[in-house]
């Protein structure tokens, strides 16, 4: 019995400290939670063997709960959108990364170094969808084009987030998202052209697959879902460029894994997980050195260099986060109502 014990210690002793940790990752549930469980995740556990569980939610919910939490956060890392992020940090919910310790954050493309707290993991686009088969020889060169007369009644956008036609119609008045307000009578000039304002990804999709809305401002990568189930979306790149989307990344303030964190987040930005991540989503890898298959790299979209990041429609995030709440009250009771 004593060899059999001497035999265990030897054999605790031989385990890394941190092989009885887990590293807690914050996210999106259904497919995001699946994605980075498949791609970075699994990577990680391998190179480190420290398991990667997962807490999910909506975007707001999971803030609040961390807001509530303060000091003693949930998880270890926490993925959201780009102006939510910047509601994270304004809490000090969110450590100072040290991109020293994220070497592959040397090929991170400019615009997804959203501050000092959190960093792109990935890139998507808002922009104009349609159904061709029921638009007959429409065509959306550019963002003026949903203005036409033609179009009534066919237009859906999202009730929760009206940033992107907002900073679009500031845009098209000669402004930008800071001086939203030029734009106002331009927007307030679509919204005959308004059929329904959807609520979230699925709602989207029952409007297009329907056609009860054949045009939308729409995700890319909802789209692109669609287009893979059989419904067949057009995407649309104006000649202004598509609204730019940012999901982020970052380590929580209080955690007690930071070391870990920081070889999660370098995992993510591994070239080879940046393409696999955009074959799954079809979105833009956060990482200029990512070699994506010549078929996803071509979509509308999705970029590859530093110039295509460049032309599109980039919503400050800081300010994105200030605006919101003022945007949705002044888009609900002049464009919705």
């Amino acid at each position: 019995m004593r060899r059999f014990w001497l035999a265990v210690f030897v054999l605790l002793l031989s385990v890394p400290a941190h092989a009885q940790d887990k590293l807690v990752v914050s996210i999106w549930g259904g497919s995001w939670r699946d994605l980075i469980a498949e791609t970075v995740a699994k990577k990680f556990t391998v190179e480190t063997g420290v398991p990667v569980d997962f807490v999910t939610g909506g975007t707001i919910d999971r803030l609040n709960k961390e807001k509530l939490a303060k000091g003693n956060p949930e998880s270890d890392i926490t993925f959201t959108t780009s102006h939510v992020g910047w509601l994270y940090a304004n809490d000090g919910l969110f450590e100072t990364l040290d991109t020293s310790k994220i070497p592959n954050t040397k090929n991170l493309a400019e615009e997804a170094r959203i501050s000092p707290y959190h960093l792109g993991a990935w890139a998507y686009v808002y922009t104009i969808g349609y159904r061709a088969d029921l638009l007959k020889d429409a065509k959306f060169e550019s963002w003026n084009d949903l203005w036409k007369p033609e179009l009534k009644a066919k237009l859906a956008a999202p009730d929760f987030d009206p940033s992107h036609i907002i900073a679009v119609s500031a845009m098209l008045s000669g402004a930008d998202a800071a001086h939203w307000e030029k734009g106002e009578d331009k927007l307030k000039a679509l919204k005959p052209n308004f059929k329904a304002f959807y609520t979230n990804d699925a709602n989207s999709q029952q409007l297009l697959a329907s056609g009860e809305t054949p045009l939308q401002i729409v995700l890319s990568m909802n789209a692109y879902y669609m287009i893979g189930q059989g419904v067949p979306i057009t995407l649309a790149m104006p000649k202004e460029g598509a609204v730019l989307g940012i999901d982020t990344v970052a380590i929580m303030k209080g955690s007690k894994k930071a070391d870990l964190a920081y070889k999660f987040i370098n995992t993510l930005y591994d070239p080879e997980i940046q393409a696999e991540i955009a074959r799954l989503k079809k979105g833009s890898p956060a990482v200029l050195n990512a070699k994506l298959d010549p078929e996803i790299a071509k979509l509308p979209g999705v970029f590859t260099t530093a110039e295509q990041w460049k032309q599109q429609i980039n919503i400050d995030a800081k300010l994105r986060s200030e605006k919101t709440a003022e945007w949705r009250k002044w888009f609900a009771e002049n464009i919705m109502n």
